[in-house]
């Protein structure tokens, strides 16, 4: 079954796009969620995005066992991963070796069944961050989405709302 990655900007329509292209594979889709709803705007946002998707979803919050995850909903309906980065983001603040847990993230995927359809975001493409933290979650979010790309069978990147295929 495919892996799908589908990356670009923020607010570039990556979500909305995924979403299209989870719901054209057969049975019941299934979202895998990494963001935790920790303040009023995160809550806000979870909140649009389900009203977006309806109720046709299996929804999964999951914001540090992804490969546990896409183990457990294998075998049925095509899985939405939303978002990678938020999944870095969040390996980082725990302090977990995100390395290991992206190389068995992408060994875990070439075992699954069911399509995977990744959304990650392009954080490489404006100014070089300020600060040592911000440029660490950069570099690691780009050694990430070249694993994710590489593996992949179809990689799309999303401008204004627009899927260009990259692979």
């Amino acid at each position: 079954m495919p892996i799908v990655l589908i990356t670009g900007g923020a607010r570039s329509g990556k979500s909305r796009h995924a979403e299209a292209r989870v719901r054209a594979f057969p049975g019941r889709p299934v979202y895998i969620a990494t963001a935790e709803a920790l303040d009023d705007e995160m809550t806000e946002r979870i909140a649009k995005h389900r009203a977006r998707r309806g109720n046709e979803w299996v929804e999964r919050e999951v914001p540090l066992d992804l490969v546990q995850a896409l183990i457990e909903t294998d075998g049925g309906g095509a899985r939405l991963v939303d978002c990678l980065t938020l999944w870095l983001s969040n390996l980082l603040h725990a302090k977990r070796d995100w390395p290991r847990a992206v190389s068995e993230l992408a060994d875990g995927l070439s075992r699954q069944r069911s399509p995977v359809v990744m959304v990650t975001n392009e954080v490489g493409l404006g100014i070089v961050p300020d600060n040592a933290l911000a440029r660490a979650y950069r570099d690691a979010a780009g050694h990430m989405n070249q694993t994710m790309a590489d593996i992949a069978d179809e990689v799309e990147f999303v401008v204004a709302g627009l899927p260009i295929k990259l692979k």
